[in-house]
């Protein structure tokens, strides 16, 4: 299992964009998948999966979900926002590789973009 599933160049983009520190991000991404890990199957019970590889599954999940995991974890806004984000552009870049960006898009006006390491 990867520490976080969020390419380098995602990384620092979500960084220049989140109100966090940007070494914080890393570290908050970790914990993020150390919990998401584990609840994969119930990932691939529960919501749509747009895209895996050998690296990470991505799901599209309801809205809210990253306040829901941001309140588990005992995030605060700002570190559920960068969270939020670093996931979000993953799945850009994501859709951008395999020619399905404007697709991923229309799906992020409606929904969130969960990404979780293998």
């Amino acid at each position: 299992m990867t520490e976080f599933p969020i390419e380098g160049q995602v990384l620092v983009l979500a960084a220049a964009k989140a109100s966090v520190a940007p070494n914080a991000l890393p570290e908050l991404l970790s914990r993020v998948q150390a919990d998401l890990g584990p609840r994969l199957d119930d990932y691939r019970r529960e919501f749509e999966c747009v895209a895996e590889d050998d690296e990470r599954v991505t799901f599209l999940v309801p809205s809210d979900h990253w306040t829901t995991v941001g309140d588990r974890l005992g995030c605060n806004r700002r570190e559920t926002d960068a969270v939020r984000r670093a996931h979000t552009e993953q799945l850009r870049r994501l859709g951008s590789r395999l020619g399905r960006r404007d697709e991923f898009e229309t799906a992020l006006e409606i929904r969130e973009a969960v990404v979780v390491g293998v």
